[in-house]
Formats: C-alpha cells, structure tokens, sequence
C-alpha cells in the first residue's frame, strides 16, 4: 500500500512540476520565447526622425477598462475577462484601431475585441510560461499596448516584450523583458524600459537589441529629437550613452 502511495505521490509531483497549465485560464500554455537570452548587438542606431512615430491608434476611444479586466462604454458593460486576485494597479486603457479594440490585461494576455460584435477575435500570451509555476506570479500588462499599421506591440510583468500580427494574434518576435512602463517607437526602433533598470533601443522589424543602458528610475522614456529622456537622464538614442 505505502509503495503505491509513493508512486502515486511522486506522479502527481511531477505532473505539476511540468504542467504548462495556467492557474487562471483554461488550457495549456505555450512558451512565446525561442530563446530566453536577450542578445545586446552593441550597435549605434541610423539617424531618426525629430518625432516620435504614433503607436496610440484612433484618437477618439470610448471605452474603459477595470482593475477586474471588464470593458465599458459609459455605463455599459462589453466585454469581460478573467479577474484575477492579485492585479497590479496600473493606467492600462483600450486602444482602438480600425473597429477593434486592443488591450492587456492581469491575466499577462494582449486581446483584441470586435467593437460591432463584442466578440474575441484573438488573444495572445505575453509572459514567460515558466512564471506560472508560483502561486502568486504577476504577469499583468500595465504598458499602453501599441498598435502600429499591422502589428501590435505590447509588454508586461512576466517577462515578455512582443511584436505581435494585429490580423491573428500570432508571434513575430518576443523578447525576455519584463516591461513596466509605457514604451515609444521612433521610425524602426521601440524604446523599452525594463525592470531590470535598463532602457532598451529594440528594432521592430527583427526584434534585435541594438544597445542597452542602466537607468536610475522606472518611468516612461520620452523623446526629444536627440535624446531619450527617463526621469532627469539624457541618453543618446544613438547609442545609449
């Protein structure tokens, strides 16, 4: 009796241990990453453009979004997500592009909702799987998600900064990052701040590293033609110094 106890108990351990089940959400999940080290090229950037390149979607966005991923127009409710226990306070709105809705939500999810149906048309994954083996894993998706001709770029706690097909939700490129703050995008480069107190020159079209550089606090960058700007550092945009 106790040895089929053991072989049971030793099964179920690792059952859990190698399960890629996430704790909130129905079904497996699949790992986003072709490789979990981020690969800094130490390259000087072309010259950019004097303004940043607008990733903020239609100007006019008349929905909100709640702590418990719940979409309203006004007073009325559209869409509902999975709420989760342990959301991370955040600013976190929809974007709206072309009759779609885009967000990010505390489940680490990117989703875009049908405005005319108030359907699902995809969502999509944006952490690091391996982080759902805690119990109390944050991965939620506090950046603006940035929708730019016929990608979505979008970054969250659990580790992950993607490019992602506005058209299917599919993968193009994600990086190990764990993102905190809004990001911008000049021509073909996102700048990224990162938790690990780097700000990252990222270029969209491959996902490429260009350089990285510490920084001294976690805000939003800004740009100013020459420099990016994070709290009170002035940093080359050419090449991170």
């Amino acid at each position: 009796m106790m040895k089929k106890l053991s072989v049971f108990l030793l099964c179920a351990l690792a059952m859990v241990a190698c399960s890629k089940r996430d704790p909130i959400l129905p079904g497996e999940r699949a790992d986003i990453f072709d490789s979990y080290e981020v690969n800094v090229k130490n390259r000087n950037l072309p010259d950019l453009s004097a303004e940043i390149t607008n990733i903020s979607g239609d100007e006019n966005c008349d929905y909100r979004q709640d702590a418990q991923n719940v979409i309203w127009s006004g007073n009325k409710k559209i869409w509902t997500g999975f709420a989760t226990n342990n959301a991370v306070k955040s600013n976190q709105s929809p974007i709206c592009d072309g009759g779609f809705i885009y967000t990010g939500l505390s489940t680490g999810e990117i989703v875009k909702i049908n405005t005319k149906t108030k359907k699902t048309v995809w969502s999509t994954d944006v952490y690091r799987v391996n982080n759902l083996t805690g119990g109390a894993s944050v991965v939620d998706i506090v950046a603006h998600v940035g929708v730019n001709g016929k990608y979505v770029y979008a970054g969250g706690l659990g580790d992950a900064f993607c490019k992602l097909n506005a058209y299917n939700g599919d993968k193009v490129w994600c990086l190990n990052i764990s993102v905190p703050v809004d990001f911008i995008m000049v021509d073909d480069f996102v700048f990224v701040v990162g938790t690990d107190n780097n700000l990252y020159a990222i270029n969209k079209q491959n996902g490429d590293v260009y350089w990285k550089t510490e920084i001294k606090k976690q805000v939003a960058p800004k740009y100013d033609g020459k420099n990016i700007i994070v709290g009170r550092q002035k940093i080359s945009y050419k090449n991170g110094q």
